[in-house]
């Protein structure tokens, strides 16, 4: 998922030229796998301290309302931790840890949740990997993968032998038809760093705006090896599941809400479990995610860019945000305005392959103080200078074609390439680059990336970005 975004580990690998302070590097929590933030877990608050909070009346930000908030997240904590888990993934071979997060009870009979990437390796490769679980007072166990749910981040498990997480009880969701106000507080659960069982206190801020896939916002501190465990109300239901952070930011995290986890409760209960690579299960996901992104962003028009000569595709900003910068006024030679938007979230599939999310950008190029052939020079430079990957381990090279097209009247040249994915069989990263051919002194080049699609939708999406160019005004009106 997620955020994006997530966002899922929703960094954003191989965005060139983008302005970095400006985008979401979202980290994924589990040890391991990413480098985490620094652990901001509230303390547990004094029997004196829960005292005063009873007894006295406590205004905003004062000593006493946080005395009561400690209060509240250790009454919280007392309660849900005996369901609360480590999930630990191990060498099958030995009992050294390749990857750490968190998890917690559903069920009586043991079922438990956590976030899909702190299981992917086990996932992935099963013959190489198994899973295990620890308890808050010391009980180990292995365990057993049922389902799981790539593009929200989460999976359902099992222990082997269900005797030991007997009887300790489950984390009940709270129901879908009692919203959560903004700034409510919630305490979110887990063991950070792999150095013990903590609550870290925050707000809840609503879900993300702008993203694509449904994901919370939570106003607190989230730390590597929290992932995959609760996010609960002040009476001890599941708001979400802990699944990201942003590295560019302080008190900014992000949880998958409790609706998914419902969903995959239901279907995973009774499955049987995975102990084979769960490539196919992956690209089964995928496939129906990548239809419905193509579905809703096709179904949106393009915004203007406000160019005088050249209508540009410009995408709207209902799940992605765009950015845009120009060059100097003052600078000589060739003059830019450029327009960058793409989607926060992010699909984890593996520590080293993120996907399922889209990209457009363009660049308005002004060459009237360099002169017609200065300007032809850099303008084809620029053209050629893009990168469009090579053969690699989850990729193939490239296949692109090159043609010229006529749009009523406006000449583009446009290269198409496509990269299948290798495991994820009928899946593929379309890159679509345009460039104007019109104009002796000027031009507009714009790329359109989506990763993860199929071929039909690849076709669709490439005739989408193809007609969002055209004149702004009639051709003869500009001659």
């Amino acid at each position: 998922m997620h955020p994006t975004g997530a966002a899922v580990p929703l960094n954003c690998p191989g965005r060139r030229c983008l302005p970095q302070a400006r985008w979401a590097a979202w980290v994924a929590l589990a040890t391991g796998l990413w480098l985490a933030l620094a652990p901001t877990a509230a303390g547990a608050a004094t029997p004196e301290a829960t005292a005063a909070a009873a007894s006295a009346p406590a205004g905003p930000g004062s000593a006493v309302a946080e005395s009561a908030l400690s209060g509240a997240g250790q009454r919280i904590y007392e309660r849900t931790r005996p369901r609360l888990l480590q999930v630990r993934t191990l060498l099958k071979t030995q009992d050294s840890q390749s990857s750490v997060g968190s998890g917690f009870l559903v069920d009586e009979s043991g079922l438990l949740v956590t976030n899909y990437h702190v299981v992917s390796q086990y996932a992935l490769q099963p013959s190489r990997h198994r899973l295990v679980y620890a308890t808050v007072d010391g009980h180990q166990g292995a365990l057993e993968l049922l389902a799981f749910d790539v593009v929200h981040d989460l999976a359902l498990l099992r222990p082997a032998d269900p005797a030991p997480l007997a009887g300790r009880g489950a984390v009940a969701l709270r129901p879908a038809d009692e919203p959560l106000p903004r700034g409510a507080r919630i305490f979110s659960l887990g063991n950070p760093l792999d150095v013990g069982f903590a609550v870290a206190e925050g707000t809840y801020n609503g879900p993300v705006e702008r993203s694509f896939l449904e994901t919370l916002f939570f106003g607190g501190s989230l730390s590597g090896g929290m992932s995959g465990g609760p996010a609960l109300d002040d009476q001890g239901r599941l708001i979400g599941v802990n699944v990201a952070a942003r590295r560019d930011g302080e008190q900014v995290s992000f949880l998958v809400p409790a609706a998914p986890v419902r969903d995959l409760i239901g279907r995973g209960r009774g499955a049987t479990p995975v102990t084979t690579p769960a490539w196919a299960e992956v690209t089964r996901q995928l496939l129906a995610h990548e239809s419905r992104l193509t579905d809703r962003f096709i179904a949106l028009p393009w915004r203007s860019a406000g160019h005088p000569r050249y209508a540009i595709p410009v995408p709207q900003e209902q799940f992605m945000r765009c950015w845009g910068r120009g060059s100097p006024q003052a600078v000589r030679g060739l003059q830019y305005e450029r327009s960058d938007c793409a989607m926060d979230s992010r699909i984890f599939v593996s520590g080293s392959l993120l996907t399922g999310h889209l990209s457009v950008r363009h660049e308005a190029y002004d060459g009237s103080k360099l002169g017609a052939l200065r300007f032809a020079e850099r303008y084809s430079a620029s053209f050629r200078n893009e990168f469009m990957g090579i053969d690699e381990r989850h990729r193939t090279a490239p296949r692109c074609v090159e043609r010229s097209v006529d749009r009523d009247g406006l000449p583009l040249r446009a290269v198409v390439c496509l990269r299948a994915y290798k495991k994820l069989q009928g899946l593929h990263d379309l890159s679509v680059l345009v460039a104007t051919l019109d104009g002796s002194e000027a031009g507009v080049q714009g790329r359109f990336d989506a990763r993860g699609v199929s071929l039909a939708s690849a076709q669709r999406l490439t005739a989408h970005y193809l007609d969002g160019f055209a004149w702004s005004t009639p051709k003869n009106d500009l001659r």
